[in-house]
C-alpha cells in the first residue's frame, strides 16, 4: 500500500496546512493564490520557452456517452450502464454551450501520444530528457517494478536520444517477460533487485549509478532544478563531451518530481486553448495517480493561467497524507527553485479514496471484464491497476453534472501494456 513511501518521504513539507486568506488574484482555492496576471504570464513563459521531447503537445480528445441499460449490465463493477465513444466531439464554444439530458465526459487521449512512450509518463519525460542532454547526461539509472511504464518509458525515450537507460527492477526476473518488462529489456540495461533493498530506493538508486563510473547528478539536485525553470533557451551540448566521460543523472521512481511537471504544464496550456476546452469553461479534471506528481502539476498549470479547472486525482498508491505531503514537497520546491509566482498552502488539488480500496497492484474481481466492456463499446482501452480507476470516477461524476454542471474531461495516463503482465498474474480473470 505504500511502495511510493520513500519518494513522500525525501524531503520535509515546509509549508503551512493552515488556510490563509489573501486580496490579491484568490482563484477557486482560498489556500492558492497569485502575486498578478502579469507575473504570472511571465512565469509561464519561462516554464514554456525551452525545448521539449514531444515535437508538439497535441493530444486527442474524445467524448464518452454514458447511457442507462434496461437489460442485465455488462459488468457488475460499472453498474447498469454502458459507453460510445464520439471520436470528433464539439469543442471550443460549442463545449460551453453543450447541454444534453445524457450523460458524458471527455477525455484526452494522451495513451495515442506514442506506441510505447504515452500518457502522463510521456509529458514527465517531455521537459525532462532535454534538460539531462543539456547538462551532458549520458546515462540514465531509475527504477520500478516489473510490469513498470515508467521505466520503459524512460528506456525507449533514451535509446530513441542516444542515451543509456539503467533500469532497477523489483523482485525476480518472470519466467516470462511480457509487456512493459520486455520493453524494459528490449531498450535498456536490466537490473533486478530484491525487495528488501528496493526498500530503500534512494541507497539503492545513488549506489546502481555509482557502479557505473562516472560523475552522478541527482535529478533534485537545486542547481540542476533551478536551471530547468531559469535557462529556457537551452540547446544540446554533449556533442562537445569526451567520449569516454561519463555523467549519470538519477530520476526517481514514477519522475515524481518537480523538474518533471513543466510537460504537465505544457498539456494545460493546449488544452486550454479557445478551440480545445477552452479558458472559461468551469472543468473537473480527473486523473488517476501513483506518485501523485501528474495531478499536481496539472493544477499549477490550471492555477498558473487562471483556470476555472477543479483537479480530482484518485489515490492508488498512498494515504492522502502521504499525497498532501508530496503536493506540498513539490509545491517547495517549485517556490524555492523557480521564483514562482504564488503563495501556496495546501489544497491545490482534490484527493479522493477509489471506490473498491486495495493493496495497490492487486485486481479485483470483475475489473477485467469492465475493461473488456470498455474496450469493446468505445475502443478506448484502460487497466484495471490505474486507468479504470478514473473512468469509474469521469462516469459517475459525468452522472452527477449532466444537469448544467461542470463538464467533466479524464486523463488517459496511459499504461496500457501493463496489461499483459496482469495476464500473466492472474490467468484465472483472463
Amino acid at each position: 500500500m505504500h511502495v511510493m513511501k520513500s519518494m513522500f518521504q525525501r524531503k520535509p513539507p515546509i509549508l503551512s496546512l493552515r488556510p490563509e486568506f489573501h486580496s490579491q488574484c484568490s482563484l477557486t482555492n482560498p489556500q492558492v493564490v497569485c502575486n498578478s496576471s502579469s507575473t504570472r504570464e511571465e512565469f509561464m513563459m519561462k516554464i514554456l520557452d525551452r525545448r521539449w521531447t514531444l515535437k508538439n503537445p497535441d493530444t486527442k480528445v474524445h467524448q464518452i456517452n454514458v447511457s442507462s441499460l434496461q437489460t442485465q449490465p455488462t459488468s457488475k463493477l460499472l453498474g447498469n450502464v454502458s459507453f460510445s465513444n464520439n471520436s470528433h466531439p464539439s469543442l471550443g464554444e460549442n463545449l460551453m454551450e453543450w447541454h444534453n439530458d445524457q450523460s458524458s465526459f471527455y477525455i484526452v487521449r494522451d495513451d495515442l501520444l506514442h506506441p510505447l512512450v504515452n500518457g502522463n509518463k510521456a509529458r514527465k519525460l517531455d521537459a525532462l530528457l532535454p534538460l539531462i542532454e543539456d547538462h551532458l547526461g549520458t546515462d540514465v539509472v531509475t527504477c520500478g517494478g516489473c510490469q513498470s511504464a515508467h521505466t520503459a518509458a524512460v528506456a525507449v525515450s533514451c535509446a530513441e536520444r542516444g542515451l543509456k537507460a539503467h533500469l532497477l527492477l523489483r523482485g525476480e526476473q518472470p519466467q516470462i517477460l511480457t509487456g512493459y518488462n520486455l520493453i524494459s529489456m528490449l531498450y535498456g540495461n536490466v537490473t533486478y533487485v530484491p525487495r528488501s533493498v528496493y526498500a530503500n530506493r534512494e541507497e539503492m538508486l545513488t549506489s546502481h549509478a555509482d557502479s557505473i563510473s562516472g560523475t552522478v547528478i541527482p535529478l533534485d539536485d537545486l542547481h540542476l532544478l533551478k536551471d530547468s525553470f531559469t535557462n529556457h533557451k537551452s540547446t544540446k551540448s554533449n556533442l562537445n563531451q569526451p567520449s569516454n566521460s561519463k555523467k549519470i543523472v538519477i530520476i526517481n521512481e514514477g519522475a515524481g518530481d518537480a523538474i518533471a511537471m513543466p510537460g504537465l504544464i505544457r498539456l494545460v496550456k493546449y488544452l486550454s486553448q479557445d478551440h480545445i476546452l477552452g479558458k472559461n469553461q468551469p472543468l473537473k479534471i480527473v486523473v488517476d495517480s501513483g506518485t501523485g506528481t501528474t495531478a499536481i502539476g496539472l493544477g499549477i498549470g490550471a492555477l498558473c493561467l487562471g483556470l476555472p479547472w477543479e483537479i480530482t486525482s484518485v489515490m492508488l498508491a498512498d494515504t492522502i497524507e502521504g499525497y498532501r505531503k508530496h503536493e506540498e514537497h513539490l509545491i517547495s520546491e517549485l517556490c524555492g527553485s523557480s521564483g514562482f509566482p504564488f503563495v501556496m498552502h495546501s489544497g491545490l488539488v482534490h484527493w479522493v479514496e477509489r471506490e473498491h480500496p486495495r493493496k495497490f497492484g492487486n485486481v479485483l474481481k470483475g475489473e477485467i471484464e469492465a475493461c473488456q466492456q470498455i474496450a469493446k463499446e468505445t475502443g478506448v482501452l484502460v487497466d484495471p491497476i490505474y486507468t479504470l480507476a478514473a473512468w469509474e470516477l469521469a462516469s459517475q461524476l459525468s452522472q452527477q453534472e449532466k444537469k448544467g454542471g461542470a463538464k467533466v474531461v479524464m486523463l488517459h495516463t496511459g499504461g496500457t501494456l501493463g496489461m499483459f503482465g496482469l495476464a500473466q498474474r492472474y490467468k484465472s480473470y483472463f
